[in-house]
């Protein structure tokens, strides 16, 4: 992955912090100005994932315009009002046209140290969204050491494919692995309808694909469908996800969801029906996001996250696709407050304890 680091800017007036007080509606404008922008930083995310009550937004202003931006979930545990403050794919600090710029970068990681750990007590957790191996990482998990990060192994690190999206959609297609290829010539042969858009409609006809997909998979997932529609409704238009399904003489076949925030897309989730097997429609879909990404001059497509040795299936169809794999450095914690670090170390063992419980136990 390429990326572009900013030089060192000259001498200005100070930077001015935002601490909460911002409609969603202001968020939202200032969110669709950043190239790292991403779904998990929308508000309508947040709102709908979190619970409202449990938002902070961080705004770093320079000449009255936003050049960073943070949103955590706040969670406080009873009596003693300590907890976490929680960043998921934060911060965003690359307003568009601009190249990254470790001072800015810098100067919104101590806003929220100043804000979260010192004046709220609380244990701030932040999960970054540059990969392992990319110089703004390297720059970035100098900050944040500096700071008093440490990595926390509570989480798995992100693991995932990113297909770049700058060559010529015929150089795409000559990248794709050759069965994949074929398999998406197939799809195309097969007259395959797609229908695409963001309206609640298509999303309704994608849970259906997906409910019955899991029905005939039957395995867990953590994976909650159904809040994502809840998120799609909430959304503005700009950042609405984009919702692809094919069909076979008027009949559903296979589904897409993927998230198009800021310069990169996401692939968020996928179905196919018990019919659908056989049609090939998850390669066809697949090329017509990327279609569609590029068109919309998004720089890159990440492909959702693979697990090679519990998921090698799924990791062999992302593969096909050309990508170059990326890894993402994992969890980082702060507290400038032990007893804070305590309480929430106390409580996290005791849900876990809790849950353990309440797991059914073997027949013997």
């Amino acid at each position: 992955m390429t990326s572009t680091i900013a030089p060192p800017m000259p001498a200005q007036a100070p930077d001015v912090v935002r601490i909460d007080g911002m409609t969603e509606a202001r968020w939202n404008e200032f969110l669709d100005g950043f190239e790292d922008a991403s779904l998990y930083q929308t508000w309508a995310y947040g709102a709908v994932s979190w619970g409202e009550r449990q938002l902070s937004h961080l705004a770093l202003l320079r000449d009255g315009r936003p050049i960073a931006l943070a949103q955590f979930r706040i969670v406080r545990l009873p009596v003693v009002r300590r907890g976490v403050a929680y960043l998921r794919w934060g911060p965003v600090c690359t307003p568009r046209g601009e190249s990254w710029d470790p001072s800015r970068y810098r100067a919104v990681a101590r806003a929220i140290v100043a804000e979260y750990a010192q004046r709220r007590r609380l244990l701030v957790r932040i999960l970054p969204a540059l990969p392992v191996g990319d110089e703004r990482w390297s720059a970035a998990g100098q900050i944040w050491s500096e700071l008093g990060f440490r990595p926390d192994s509570g989480v798995r690190p992100y693991h995932s494919l990113r297909l770049d999206l700058s060559p010529p959609l015929d150089v795409l297609r000559r990248q794709l692995d050759q069965k994949w290829r074929n398999q998406l010539n197939g799809a195309e042969r097969n007259a395959l309808t797609v229908r695409e858009g963001t309206g609640r409609d298509l999303y309704d006809t994608f849970l259906r694909l997906y409910h019955e997909m899991m029905a005939r998979k039957n395995f867990d997932t953590t994976v909650d469908p159904d809040e994502f529609g809840r998120i799609q409704e909430r959304l503005p238009e700009s950042q609405k996800m984009l919702v692809f399904i094919s069909e076979k003489d008027g009949q559903p076949m296979t589904g897409l969801v993927a998230s198009r925030v800021g310069e990169s897309g996401i692939y968020l989730l996928g179905a196919t029906s018990d019919a659908g097997m056989k049609s090939k429609g998850s390669y066809l879909l697949q090329w017509r996001m990327i279609e569609r990404l590029k068109a919309l001059g998004c720089r890159g497509y990440d492909l959702g996250g693979i697990d090679p040795e519990k998921n090698p299936g799924v990791y062999h169809f992302k593969q096909g696709m050309g990508g170059d794999e990326i890894r993402f450095p994992g969890r980082f914690s702060f507290s400038a407050d032990p007893f804070s670090t305590f309480c929430v170390s106390l409580a996290e063992r005791l849900q876990s304890l809790m849950a353990r419980a309440r797991r059914p136990r073997p027949i013997p």
